[in-house]
């Protein structure tokens, strides 16, 4: 008589120590049950706390640390405080990420394509209701007079400025969270590819329309035009996607 054969556990893998303690420590941050600026315990207490190693709370705290929500100074008054990270920090925080992302194909162009509309086509509504002079004065000085004979770091950089200033426009902060790591990846990959002096003056014209309708506080006008500058600009990420892709 055979043994009947036994089916695999349905068990998810044990994280290992120090993520576990990075884990509650975050939710505690998270929580406010650790302020901002609180300092936490030595790490002694904290490895009799959790009943693990020294080495696992060092760790631990090396993780939260990279991810801006300690702080450890060394000296009299050293040790580990809690901060609240940046807009900035949990931008690139995730740019960091979705970059690696992106170099996988459990996400595709479609993806970005889309996640970008969402979040930038009615940001530039919001804009246009919302907008402040400050942030008209930023629209205008991201975009060049003359755009240089080929898109250049210096020209890229004018593009982002350009929506970083749309989004921004909103007064949203997560939207600026959310908008600024799709963007940035999308524009790593154009900066790889071949772009004549035609194609950055035609993105130069859309950003005027586009900041000509958020000074006119024209709502309508202003998600039009955001939705018909990511129409065009389909193809040309799509040509530099599949470049990138193939030259693997």
């Amino acid at each position: 008589m055979g043994v009947a054969r036994q089916e695999p556990l349905s068990v998810s893998p044990v994280k290992k120590a120090y993520e576990q303690v990075a884990d509650q420590l975050r939710e505690l941050i998270g929580s406010g049950d650790l302020a901002p600026a609180a300092r936490l315990p030595k790490e002694s207490a904290l490895a009799h706390e959790f009943g693990v190693s020294r080495a696992t709370i060092r760790e631990a705290l090396r993780v939260l640390s990279t991810q801006n929500l300690i702080r450890t100074t060394k000296g009299a008054g050293g040790g580990s405080y809690v901060t609240l990270p940046t807009v900035d920090h949990i931008s690139q925080f995730l740019q960091a990420n979705i970059g690696l992302l992106s170099q996988s194909s459990d996400v595709s162009l479609e993806d970005f394509l889309e996640a970008r509309a969402l979040v930038e086509v009615p940001a530039a509504r919001l804009a246009a209701q919302r907008r402040s002079e400050a942030d008209l004065r930023a629209l205008h000085d991201a975009i060049p007079d003359k755009p240089l004979s080929l898109p250049t770091p210096a020209q890229f950089d004018h593009n982002k400025l350009f929506h970083v200033a749309v989004v921004q426009a909103t007064g949203n902060q997560l939207l600026s969270i959310a908008s600024q790591p799709l963007f940035s990846v999308l524009q790593t990959n154009l900066q790889r590819s071949t772009l004549g002096r035609k194609f950055q003056e035609s993105i130069n014209e859309h950003h005027r329309a586009l900041a000509a309708y958020i000074a006119s506080s024209d709502a309508v006008g202003a998600e039009e035009q955001m939705r018909e500058h990511l129409d065009y600009l389909r193809p040309i990420y799509e040509r530099a996607w599949k470049h990138r892709r193939t030259a693997r």
